[in-house]
């Protein structure tokens, strides 16, 4: 849960964020206060829109299709390793139609030179 989800992403270097509905256990002002105490900032989906979170749904439906279905991890190790591959993969090489045939990075870079 929650402590495993703290105790696992501490050693983090960036801000942590942790998104969710507004299912009553993640308005609770004891959940809300340990988010805080860890520095933790906390998103959630605004009352009846579920599409607060398609961006990150959609990130983790691609990496389970392209790295996951039909295939056997053998350790935690292997699977954060393809994860982390993937990640790199995601935001530096694989290009993007809505992004003129660029990877995220490359279209940040080329936005950036245009302002």
């Amino acid at each position: 849960g929650l402590e495993e989800a703290i105790r696992l992403t501490n050693d983090c270097p960036y801000r942590r964020t942790f998104h969710s509905d507004q299912g009553w256990a993640y308005q609770m002002k004891a959940y809300s206060y340990k988010l805080k105490k860890q520095n933790i900032f906390q998103s959630m989906s605004r009352k009846g829109n579920c599409l607060d979170n398609s961006i990150m749904e959609n990130f983790f439906s691609l990496l389970k299709q392209e790295i996951y279905h039909g295939k056997t991890y053998s350790s935690f190790e292997e699977l954060k390793m393809a994860i982390d591959n993937y990640i790199y993969y995601y935001n530096n090489e694989r290009m993007k139609k809505k992004l003129n045939w660029k990877s995220p990075v490359q279209f940040r870079i080329a936005e950036s030179k245009a302002a």
